[in-house]
Order: structure tokens, then sequence, then C-alpha cells
């Protein structure tokens, strides 16, 4: 380096020094790891190193929140035993840390009321003696010791260790004072020992004096009942263990001399994190997301299942001390509260599980059953004696006999039109289907359905104030419709004929759901039929006389829901919706010339097979009919009848029937009936026939909605397993609006407040078969003039076998951020394979193949051009079409020869004008390869790399690209890439790019490497991820969890550390980062959660007090 280079390199090395980067966290959600109720008000729930406060009075949202442990992750949380009225004071602590935290404003506020203190070991536990300015604290440490802190000074008084040293994975402090402490610790060797830690005069260590033996796994969490003397563990080896040890602490000291397990708990699929015992039972939650609640006369029965936590299941568990609430902790960073409440109505309903015997007394066996009237209607059964039933609260009563022409086989619906007004159709084997109001039978009439059975039945009402339609099923395929009036008192019927309907031939041909289209030109109709197929018919508005010939459909998806049928078909503002037994929803619209086109398509849910229906939750805003409607879904799980929420992905009820094979009805409570940030959809009633029985399931009002199977969520939760990658997506006034993909197969859309750390999750998407690894998104230009309420994005995704989604988002603001999917594209490259024929003869491509990394390489406005990155050694190019909803392979090569996991590009512009594209592609051999892929953009050929350099060690994670300013070169480009990779070292290459002359004719583009330099430890852990964040600026990130700022000075070819942050989210996998208006930088990090950072210039103020104290044992 010349003279003056290193007084360049100097000069920059200072002006760097002079501008640090500072960083904070703005929002973060992470695994909740620690919870404790405070009396009956509040509930504190620990995530990462943030303390925050829930109301149990006001369940409506987080009170205050406040982060105190640093780089630690809150374990625990010690509420002090006797609360000021000033307030409540809290030990709070985790890993290394500990710190006491006052409560104020009632649970409104949260204040530290020490600085953080650093031990040199784990903390297991922290317990109170005494209140008041003159506590002490006991400490439990990880390497079997405790120390008895001041708790207003935090000056050690004294250090306990036991004889046995050992690691304790578990420990639980017991007793009122130091004297008569007892300490319970689940050590390495999955034993218990129980040691005094107080009382002697002597400096000597402690003998164990307990041990209890019989768990195969570590024992993850341990809890004492004093009123019962019974000790549980949970353990690694999926048990639960119940110990009779007797009086602990005080005059009890260790216990009982023999102590013996009552009882050995199998119940979870997996790892048990978490015990509480109570006076109502045992409580455990483990990895499988489920708590279990074991009833003490039940000699270890499950008396109830408590679940509503996504994948990764749940790490932290608290139980009220009278036992009122439970809340659940997940690693998706949800908490969820339950009212386990008391009463003979909750235990009723909690043992017997809500089902009632109505006991039917008619004649014959009940063979088809509806609901009449919604939830607090009746029950009307139709027996195979052609005789009509109605329940109504105080018993059965005969409405209707049929003749025997509807004995052993009739079909029955059943319609309201109005407040108490009720129309009912039954039809028999002959074609005959006779209509008549429940209130007056007698008034009825009776209508021909051709000569023949008559398959099926259904009403269409419209809605209030409108006359309902009748649409029957016949032979042959066809449909008779009339309309239907009923007189003002619910007497006499009026009835008129419409053209009949026309089913394309097919095996089963009959209708099984029919809906009018309210937003369409003319009056359509969408029916589906017992094939599967969706049809759309047209037909002028209003009645009219009955003539010889049928309508035909005007457009037809054949067998779109496959063999089993469709079930349902609705209108949503202009989005219909269908459902079926293939288990799939299918979201489609009419288009101009009256074709049903097909938006999206997505699967409820694994092993919901079933699906019956759709329900909003909440009611249709007429002002916003494009939103993204909000809707559950109602179908079978096996033998469990199960209403499904398809955005949060829970279940909000689950009734055990028999299956969806038998006869039954469901009346959901509607919007009016429920708040829409309750989970009551899940109410309402249902009605079915099981045994020649005929049973109810009633489920809790609004009042009661926390005690639903899925508990009041007072934070949502998001994927739950690791999350690989992030992808902004745009802004919206004060919300960044962010996708992630995650190892549990779907992607999520969220919207960030950075100012208070909210997270919203605005809609899930659930078409991947696999884990996503990668995202990718184009904004779209405004549609309405650059209305800054909304805005439009194309967003594709992939990840394992080999799958490629793409889709259209609107995210607007009405009240509420809200979010429109609509899918663009569905891309497998085993789906070739799949549709051959004799494909068992041919080769088919590994299974096995995932898409790492991918790019926009060119966004035109008909074409989106996508480079993927493949693990079996391709890189592969694709042309989107989103009109034609295609994604067609443009070019791939193999030249890699092994799994590619980094891909980016960079479009130049030659001395001509005309546009150049680079492509930058990175596999596991630390091989970077150069492409011109200017020619394969345009469906042209590129035989291989222009520019080949070995850079790393091991693979390569990540890599972007910049193009230098300033005009060094006449005829070329400077370019730098920066590559980051598993060995932990960052990498920047200064690239000459050289265009061919003109004059001279033919060749191609030349690179050459000017300089190359590298900072070797920039990571301790593997970089999985880098972004550039402005002129010669980087941020890194790497499962050691940190996030570094680089600064990158390509004249002195030197790198420099600008600003490092400790991140809370674990297992870091993916980083996205953009420019905030009025300066800085906002960055996007995931792994184990999602984390939002600000980065801006200046040194980071030390807002944290910070005391170090050495174990005089440990040191």
């Amino acid at each position: 380096m010349s003279a003056s280079d290193w007084t360049a390199a100097s000069t920059w090395r200072m002006a760097a020094e002079r501008s640090r980067a500072a960083m904070r966290s703005a929002a973060l959600v992470a695994p909740v790891t620690a919870l404790e109720f405070v009396g009956r008000e509040y509930l504190l729930t620990g995530g990462g190193p943030v303390l925050s406060v829930f109301s149990l009075h006001f369940l409506s949202g987080q009170c205050a929140s406040l982060s105190v442990l640093q780089n630690y992750r809150i374990h625990g949380i010690r509420a002090e035993p006797r609360g000021t009225p000033g307030g409540t004071t809290l030990a709070v602590f985790g890993g290394k840390g500990l710190r006491l935290v006052r409560v104020t404003d009632g649970g409104r506020g949260l204040q530290p009321a020490g600085p953080l203190v650093e031990l040199q070991d784990w903390v297991l536990d922290v317990l109170w003696f005494g209140a008041g300015p003159y506590a002490l604290l006991g400490v439990a440490l990880a390497h079997n010791t405790v120390l008895l802190l001041e708790a207003d000074s935090r000056r050690i008084i004294s250090v306990s260790s036991c004889q046995e040293v050992c690691l304790l994975y578990s420990a639980l402090l017991i007793g009122s004072s130091w004297t008569d402490a007892v300490l319970v610790g689940g050590t390495v060797f999955n034993h218990l020992v129980l040691w005094r830690p107080g009382g002697r005069s002597q400096p000597e260590a402690a003998a164990v004096e307990r041990r209890l033996l019989g768990h195969s796994g570590v024992i993850f969490s341990l809890a004492y009942l004093p009123e019962a003397g019974r000790l549980a563990s949970a353990s690694d080896d999926r048990s639960v263990r119940v110990w009779a040890v007797g009086v602990l602490g005080g005059g009890g000291a260790c216990g009982e001399l023999v102590q013996s397990c009552l009882w050995v708990l199998y119940g979870h699929q997996a790892r048990v994190f978490c015990v509480k015992l109570t006076q109502g039972g045992v409580f455990s939650a483990g990895e499988d997301g489920a708590c279990l609640r074991w009833e003490w006369d039940g000699n270890g029965k499950v008396g109830r299942s408590f679940k509503g936590h996504r994948s990764g299941g749940v790490r932290a568990l608290a139980v009220s001390e009278e036992g009122a609430w439970l809340s659940t902790g997940g690693a998706d960073g949800g908490v969820r509260l339950w009212r386990l409440g008391g009463g003979d109505d909750d235990k009723e309903r909690q043992e017997g599980g809500g089902v009632i015997d109505l006991g039917f007394r008619g004649q014959g066996s009940p063979k088809v059953l509806r609901l009449v009237g919604g939830q607090s209607g009746g029950v009307l059964v139709c027996t195979d004696l052609g005789g009509m039933y109605l329940w109504v609260g105080h018993g059965w009563s005969q409405v209707w006999q049929g003749g025997p022409e509807f004995r052993s086989y009739c079909v029955m619906e059943v319609v309201c039109v109005r407040e108490g007004v009720c129309v009912c159709a039954v039809g028999n084997l002959g074609g005959t289907v006779c209509v008549f109001p429940l209130s007056n039978p007698s008034s009825g009439v009776e209508l021909k359905a051709g000569v023949g059975k008559v398959h099926s039945m259904q009403w269409v009402w419209p809605g209030r104030d409108c006359d309902a339609l009748l649409l029957v099923s016949g032979v042959e395929g066809r449909v008779y419709r009339w309309h239907v009036s009923v007189g003002e008192e619910g007497v006499g019927i009026r009835v008129q004929p419409l053209r009949p309907f026309m089913l394309p031939p097919c095996q089963k041909r009959w209708l099984t759901a029919a809906a009018t289209l309210r937003h369409t030109a003319g009056r359509m109709w969408l029916c589906g039929d017992r094939r599967g197929s969706l049809l759309l018919y047209g037909e002028e508005a209003g009645p009219g006389a009955e003539p010889a010939s049928a309508l035909e459909p005007v457009c037809i998806l054949f067998g779109l829901h496959g063999k089993q049928g469709v079930t349902s078909v609705c209108e949503r503002g202009r989005v219909c919706y269908s459902t079926g037994r293939d288990g799939c929803v299918r979201e489609l619209v009419v288009s101009h010339g009256n074709a049903l086109v097909e938006q999206r398509v997505h699967r409820a849910a694994r092993g919901l097979e079933w699906l019956e229906r759709v329900v909003f939750l909440q009611e249709e805003d007429a002002t916003s009919p494009s939103s993204d409607a909000r809707l559950a879904l109602v179908g079978f799980r096996s033998v469990c009848f199960v209403v499904w929420d398809a955005i949060k992905h829970e279940t909000l009820l689950s009734v055990p029937c028999g299956g969806g094979h038998r006869s039954w009805g469901y009346a959901p409570l509607t919007a009016s009936q429920h708040h829409s940030q309750t989970h009551c959809i899940g109410g309402g009633a249902l009605a079915f026939i099981k045994q020649g029985a005929v049973f109810v399931h009633y489920t809790p009002s609004p009042a009661g909605s926390v005690t639903m199977a899925t508990g009041h969520m007072l934070r949502e939760g998001l994927h739950g397993r690791g999350i690989g990658c992030v992808c902004r997506l745009g802004n919206l006034g004060q919300w960044e609006v962010l996708a992630t993909g995650g190892d549990d197969t779907n992607v999520s859309v969220l919207a960030v407040q950075a100012e208070t750390g909210v997270v919203r999750v605005l809609s899930v998407v659930t078409d991947h078969l696999s884990s996503v690894r990668t995202l990718a998104a184009l904004p779209l230009e405004a549609d309405g003039g650059g209305d800054d309420s909304s805005f439009s994005c194309l967003l594709f995704s992939a990840g394992g076998r080999a799958q490629l989604q793409g889709y259209r988002l609107r995210i607007g603001w009405d009240g509420e951020a809200t979010c429109q999917v609509t899918q663009v594209i569905s891309h497998r490259l085993d789906q070739r394979w799949e549709k051959q024929k004799n494909r068992h003869k041919t080769v088919k491509m590994d299974p096995e193949t995932r898409y790492m990394s991918m790019g926009v390489v060119h966004a035109g406005k008909d074409r989106v051009v996508l480079a993927l990155a493949c693990s079996d050694g391709a890189v592969r190019m694709f042309g989107v079409c989103e009109s034609a909803g295609v994604a067609d392979p443009l070019w791939e090569s193999f030249h890699h020869q092994r799994c590619v996991l980094s891909v980016a590009r960079l479009s130049l512009q030659d001395p001509s004008g005309e546009r150049c594209v680079l492509g930058f592609t990175a596999a596991t051999d630390g091989v970077v390869c150069v492409w011109d892929w200017t020619a394969a953009v345009e469906g042209g050929s590129c035989d291989g790399p222009c520019f080949a350099l070995p850079v790393h060690q091991s693979g390569i994670n990540s890599l972007v690209v910049w193009e230098e300013p300033g005009d060094e070169c006449e005829d070329g480009r400077l370019l730098s890439l920066a590559s980051g990779g598993d060995d932990g070292q960052l990498a920047v290459l200064l690239i000459k790019v050289q265009f061919p002359r003109q004059q001279t004719g033919g060749g191609g583009l030349s690179l050459q490497l000017l300089s190359q330099w590298t900072e070797p430890l920039a990571h301790s852990a593997p970089l999985t991820a880098l972004r550039v964040i402005g002129p010669s600026l980087l941020v890194s990130s790497s499962p050691d969890q940190r996030v570094c700022v680089w600064s990158v000075c390509v004249s002195a070819s030197t790198l420099q550390r600008r600003g490092t942050m400790f991140t809370h989210t674990a297992d870091v996998a993916g980083l996205e980062a953009w420019p905030v208006e009025g300066g800085g930088t906002r960055v996007a990090v995931c792994g184990q959660g999602v984390e939002l950072l600000t980065i801006t210039d200046g040194e980071k103020k030390e807002d944290e007090e910070r005391i170090r104290v050495l174990s005089p044992v440990l040191s």
C-alpha cells in the first residue's frame, strides 16, 4: 500500500471511530419463558429481557412493559410476599442476571427498583425472606449453591454450598426464613436432592438429606404444595411424578424420612417443561403444546386438556393462588389465559364436555336433524316413520306426520325467513316435496320434482325482508326451483316455479350447495354438486313461468373439489368462497365475461379433511368490500366436530360426535352476539344424532369466552418453530409490514409498530408442504393514484419440496390493518412428472430438493423473472406471468455441482445505454460465480459463469452487491461484492466490469478482480445474513446473536466495525434492512422469534445501571 493509501486508510479509520452506529430494540417477539400471577389483579410475563403486565380485569391488551435484564432472558418472576400500597416489588431473574422491579399505578406501570445484578452462575430460583426495607433474597444457583442477599443493597450476606457438587437443571427454594429454608434440586444425574442451605454455624458444605430417584431424564421444573405435603417434578422423560414428602422447611426441615412416589403421570407426547400444584390438581405443560390438568381424586387421570399455541410447545405455566386463572406462554411468543372458575355448572361443562342427551321420545328412530332458529331455537328431527318432532327447551312435540311414502327415506331442510317464522321442506323417493310453516303445518303445499328420488334440497335465503328460494335435485341432473313466500302471521304458503337448472353429466348428479350472487351484472347463481364441480348460472331477475327447457351453466369448473363433493358456497363482498370434503377452501371471483376465476386455494389444517362451511368472524363492511375476510372453518377431524380459526390457526371448538356422515346441525353465535376480540365464534349450539339418540352441545356465552378450549389470547403468537426468512413489504403509516417464513411451513404477514413494539398478525398462508426458506417481494404501483391508506405488492415464497408460491397482497387500513391475499402462482418441480403417464418408468427428480435463496432478476409489466438457488446444485430461472397464473422455467445450470446457497443480481447500464443483468451465486464449496443473465432473462442461453473465485473455506450463506459511485472506468463499471459464510468470515471483493466495445463486435463481458479483503472473525458462528444499509455500510447477523454494522472503505481495502448489538432472537437465520424516513435504518432479525432494531448514528447511551457480584465460592 502506498503512502497516500496509508494516509487515506488512517483518515477513514479515525472518521469511522468518531461516527459509531447506535442500535436499540424497537419490537420483540420471543418465546415466553416466565409467567406469574400477582394476586387477582394482573399477570406478569417474561419474553427475552422484557417484562410485561396484563390486567385480569381488562383483557384487551398489554398494560405496560419494560426491558429489565439487558442481554439475559427472563426465566422467573417472584413477587414480594406482602406488597405495599405503593405497589409490589418483583425479583426478576434469568441467565446470570437478577433485578428488582416495582409494579406501580395498579399494574399499569413498571419501573426499576435497583440496578441489574450480575452473578457468576446461572440463577435457577429466588425466594423472598420477609418484606419491606429489610427483606432478604435467597438465590439458588446452577452449581448447587445458594446465596443470601440483602434486597435493597444487593450485598451478599451468606453463601452456602452442597457437598454434592453437581450441575442442576432446576431448583426450588422452600421456607419462610433463611434458617429453615430447604433447596430441592434436579441434578444432571436425573436425581432430586434435598438439603438445607441455612442454619449452620460452620462454613462447611451441607450434606444431602433426602434423595428421590425414578426419573430417566433431566428434571426441568419443580413445584411444591405445602397444604398437602406434595412435591411434583417434570422431566425430559415425558413424565410428571408426584412425591409424598411431607412438610418442607420450618420445623419439618427436609420432610419425612421415607419419601415415596405417589403417581407417575404419562400423558404428554414430548418433553414436559413446566409443572404446578394447586388444590384443584396437577397442571403440566410441555413441548407437545398441551397443558394437562390431572385430578387429585382421579388416580392420575387427565381431567382437562388446554391447547391453543402453535408448534414449538409451551415454555411457561402459571396458576393463580385461588385457582381461578390458568395462563400458558408458548415458544411462538403467545400468551393465553383460561378461567378455571368453579361452581357446578362449570364443572359439569368441563366433565361432560357440554354434551346433553335430549331424551328423544318420538315414534321411530331419528334419521334427519336440523337446527331451527339459531342457537336459541330448537331441534327439528325427522324419523324413519315419517314423523317430525320439535324440541324447544322444555320437551319434544310432534309437528307433522308424513304418509307411508315418507317412511324409511326422506330429505328435510328448514329455513327461518323472519323472527319466529320457519318453513320446512320434506322430499321422498317419489319426487314429492311438502313445504309448510312449522307454526301451521296444515297450511302447507305439495310440490312435484319430477318422477323419482329427491336426492337433495337447498334453501337459499338472500337476507332480511326477502323471500326464500327452494332448490330440489331430482333425477337425471334436473334441479327444480320455486320462489316461496309466507304470510305475515306465518300462515299460508305461496309458491311460484322458476326455470330449473341442469347439472352437467356425471355419476353423482345432484346439487349440494347453492347461493345467489349480489355483486354481479344480472342475477347469477353459484352452485356446487356432489361430483365436486362449481357451476355458474345466469337468469333474469324476478320469477317467471316454468318453461320446458332448463338453464345450462355458463361456467363449469369440473371436479374442482374432488370426487367427495362441494359442501358449501357463499359470497362475501365480491369474493366467493367454496368448501369441500377435499379439505380445501377456495376463493373465486366472477369476471366480466361471467367466468369463475380461482384466486386462492389453501388447505385449512392438517387432518381437517372434511370442511362443511365457512363462518365469518366479523360483519361485512359494505364500504370496503375488498378487505380480507376473517373467517372460521366448520368441519370434521376424524370423529370430532371442529371449528377452526383460519387466521390464527387454532381450534376454537372440538366436540367428539362420531363424524360428519351422521345428521347434524350447527348454529354459531352471530357477529352481533359476540365481540370481535373474543373466541365466542366457537360457541353456539351443535346438535347431532348418535346411536339413535339426539344430543346437543352448548358452549359458553360471550361473558365466559375465556373458558373456551383455546382460552383468551392476551398476546398473539407467531410461528413457534424457527423463522428462516423475513422480508419487508412496505409501510402503512406507523406500521411496518413484514412477511416471515418458518419451519412450520407457514408464511405470516405482520404489522409492527416500532414506537410501541406492538405486533399484529394480518394473515397466515399455509400452502407450503415443507419449510419456507426464502422470500422475495416486489412493490406494485398504487391503483388509486397513490393512496397512503393502502398498498399492493407481489410476494414470492420458496422452500422445501422445490415449491414456489406467489401471491398478490393488498395491505390496507380500515380502523385496523388488513391484508387481502390472492394466489398468483403455485409451482413444484415434480408436478410435470406427477402428471405423466407411465411415470413409474421415468426417473423422478429428487423429492428433497429445496430452494435455498431467491431474487427478483427482472420486473416487467407482464412478467417477473426470478432466480433461485437449489440444493440439487442447480441455479434456476423462472418467468412468472400473473395474468396467466403460471411460472415457466427459462434457464437452469448445474455448474456448481453442489448445493447452491445464495443468489443475488445487479443491473448495470453499458456506455450505449443497454441494460446488462449480472447474476451472482455461491455454493457450499465457498466459490462465488458471476453470470451474464442478460440473454437468459429474455429466454436465451447462458453457457457458463464469466468469473469464479474461491472466497470462503465453506458454504456462503449470503451475498450482497452494489455499484460503486463515480466514473472511474471509461468503458466499464466498478462494483463491490460482500459475502458471509459458515466460517464466520466477512469478505469484500472489488470487481471491474468491462463491457465489449461496439466497434470491435462480438465478445462478452470481462471481469477483473481489483482487490479482496476479509474480516476473518466477523462473527463467532456462521454468518447467516448480510444486507447493505447505506453507502459503504453493511449489517450482518449470526447465530452468535450479534448484529454488527460495518463500514467499507474501497480505496483503503479495509473493513471497520461501527457497532454491535446483542439480539434476543436465538438461532438467527434471516435479516432484512431498510431506511427510515428522517434518517436511520430499521433491521428485522428472525430466528427463534423476530426482533426489530433501529440503527442511528451516534454513541449508544448507557441507560442501564449494572452491578457485578462476585461470589466468594465461585470466584
